[in-house]
C-alpha cells in the first residue's frame, strides 16, 4: 500500500494536475468525481462529501449526505495523457455515512464483511475473472453492432484487425498494476478476451471495474466502441466473466487434496455443494440484465445447467485441470455486466455455506448434459438456472443466505431496480414482435 508521502511524490514527478475519486453504485456502474490534487490531503482526512441520493440504490434525498473515503491501496496514474500534457490518477474509494461507519449499501463493504467472514473460518479467497467483449464500429455513436473484425476463435491477424487496440489495452493495463495472462480473440467476430492473474477477491473486483474503465476508453480512442453486453448479437456467442475460484489456508490451498479421486478436497466439494444448492439465487447477482438470459441459452458454450463436472464445458461448475496451488472451481455462469463485489459476495457466501452444513454435491456429471433429454436431466436430478431475470429474482426473494450476503439494503434495491427492469421490458413493444405479428393479425 502506498503511503500518503509516496503518493505526493508521485502525483509532483508525473505532472499530475487532477485526481479521479471512483466508486460504483449497486449496479456497478464506476462513478467518480475529480479533484485537484491541491485538495488529496483534505481527502484523504476528512474524505470528500457527495450527493448520495443522486446515486441509484444508494440513499433517499432525506439521508443523502454521504463520503467517500481513498483506499490508497488502489492509487493509479491512468494510461493516457489530457492534451496539455497533464496527467491524472485514480484512486478507488469506500463510501461512508457522515458517521464515520461504512455505508451498507457500498458494493465494496459487502464484499468485505464477505471476506471478514472467510477470514474468521481461517480462509482466504482468490478469484481469477475471465472477461470477454466486442468492439464494434462506432456508427455516429449509435447502437449499432457491426462487428470490428471478422476473425474467430484464436484467430490472427490480418483476419484479426483488433491486434493492435487488444495490445494497447493490454499495455494500459500492465501500467495500472495488472499481470496479464492472455489475450486473444474468441469465438464470435468481434469478440475478446484478456485474462490477468487470480489474487484476492477484493483487488480483482477493483480490476475488474478498472478493465471495463480502461477498454471502453482506449476502444472510443481508437474509434470503435467496446460493449460488455452479455448477448449484443443473435446467434453468435455471448460474452462470459467465468470465475475461477479457490480458498487459501495461509500459502496452501485448502481446494487440493492429492488423495482424493479428483485431487480435490471435501472442503473443495462442499463449497460447490453450497454453490449448486445457491445457483438460482446467485443468478440475479451474476446475470443482472434481462439481455444475459439471452446468453444462457443451449449451444453457445454458456452453462444452463446446475451440474459440476472435471474438463465438461457443459456444466455450470468445471475444475480445471491443474491441481496444487493451482487447484480452482471455474463457475461459468457470471457476465461481466455484473457488478463483481456483488457477485464475488454471493459466490463465497454460498460456498462457505456449503462448508459449514457439509453439502455434498454428488458425483461429477462427466458428460454432455445439452444432449439429454428433459426426461434423462429429470431422471439424474439436473436443475436449471432461471430462464429470466424476473425467475432468477424470485430465487433470489426465496435464498436468505444470499440476501443475508447482500444486506438488507443492497437486497431491496436489487429487487426493486430488477423488478422495474422486468416491467418496462415486458410493456415493450419490440421490433420482434412487430415484424412477426404485423402482417399476420
Amino acid at each position: 500500500m502506498y503511503s500518503q508521502e509516496q503518493v505526493l511524490e508521485m502525483i509532483k514527478e508525473k505532472n499530475v494536475e487532477f485526481l479521479r475519486l471512483q466508486f460504483t453504485d449497486i449496479s456497478g456502474i464506476v462513478k467518480n468525481v475529480a479533484i485537484p490534487t491541491t485538495q488529496i490531503g483534505k481527502a484523504l482526512k476528512s474524505g470528500i462529501s457527495f450527493d448520495g441520493s443522486s446515486i441509484e440504490g444508494f440513499a433517499r434525498i432525506q439521508e443523502s449526505d454521504m463520503v467517500l473515503q481513498p483506499d490508497l491501496s488502489t492509487f493509479s496514474l491512468l494510461p493516457w495523457s489530457n492534451k496539455d500534457g497533464s496527467n491524472e490518477a485514480r484512486v478507488i474509494c469506500d463510501v461512508h455515512l457522515p458517521s464515520g461507519k461504512p455505508f451498507p449499501g457500498d458494493p465494496r463493504h459487502v464484499l468485505r464483511r464477505q471476506l471478514d467472514r472467510a477470514r474468521d473460518m481461517g480462509f482466504k479467497m482468490n478469484v481469477g475473472p475471465e472477461l470477454e467483449f466486442f468492439l464494434f464500429e462506432q456508427q455516429n455513436g449509435g447502437s449499432a453492432t457491426t462487428p470490428h473484425d471478422f476473425g474467430g476463435y484464436f484467430d490472427l491477424g490480418p483476419v484479426d484487425l483488433a491486434e493492435g487496440v487488444r495490445r494497447e489495452i493490454v499495455r494500459a493495463l500492465i501500467q495500472m498494476g495488472f499481470t496479464i495472462e492472455a489475450s486473444h480473440h474468441e469465438v464470435a467476430r468481434g469478440q475478446h478476451e484478456i485474462d490477468f492473474v487470480y489474487d484476492d477477491a477484493l483487488k480483482n473486483a477493483d480490476k475488474v471495474v478498472t478493465f471495463k474503465y480502461v477498454t471502453k476508453t482506449i476502444a472510443m480512442q481508437n474509434g470503435l466502441r467496446a460493449t460488455f453486453m452479455p448477448k449484443p448479437i443473435y446467434g453468435a456467442a455471448g460474452t462470459g466473466m467465468h470465475a475461477n475460484i479457490s480458498l487459501f489456508r495461509g500459502i496452501e490451498n485448502a481446494f487440493f487434496d492429492p488423495e482424493t479421486k479428483w485431487g480435490i478436497s471435501d472442503l473443495a466439494r462442499f463449497f460447490v455443494g453450497g454453490l449448486i444448492e445457491h445457483a438460482p439465487a446467485i443468478t440475479a447477482i451474476a446475470n443482472p440484465l434481462i439481455n444475459s438470459y439471452k446468453r444462457l441459452v443451449s449451444g453457445f458454450e454458456a452453462p444452463v445447467y446446475i451440474t459440476w463436472s472435471g474438463p465438461n464445458r457443459s456444466s455450470l461448475i468445471r475444475i480445471p485441470a491443474g491441481r496444487g496451488l493451482s487447484t480452482r472451481i471455474e463457475f461459468r455462469s457470471p457476465d461481466p455486466s455484473c457488478n463483481p463485489y456483488l457477485a464475488f459476495s454471493v459466490i463465497l457466501a454460498a460456498g462457505l455455506d456449503g462448508i459449514q452444513r457439509g453439502i455434498d454435491p454428488g458425483d461429477p456429471v462427466d458428460l454432455n448434459v445439452y444432449h439429454l433429454s428433459p426426461g434423462e436431466r429429470k431422471a439424474m436430478g439436473i436443475a436449471t438456472l432461471p430462464a429470466n431475470l424476473k425467475e432468477a429474482l424470485d430465487c433470489l426473494e426465496a435464498d436468505k443466505v444470499i440476501r443475508e450476503a447482500l444486506g438488507e439494503h443492497v437486497y431491496e434495491n436489487i429487487m426493486r431496480l430488477g423488478l422495474l427492469e422486468w416491467e418496462a421490458y415486458n410493456t415493450f413493444v419490440h421490433p420482434w414482435e412487430i415484424e412477426r405479428y404485423i402482417n399476420q393479425f
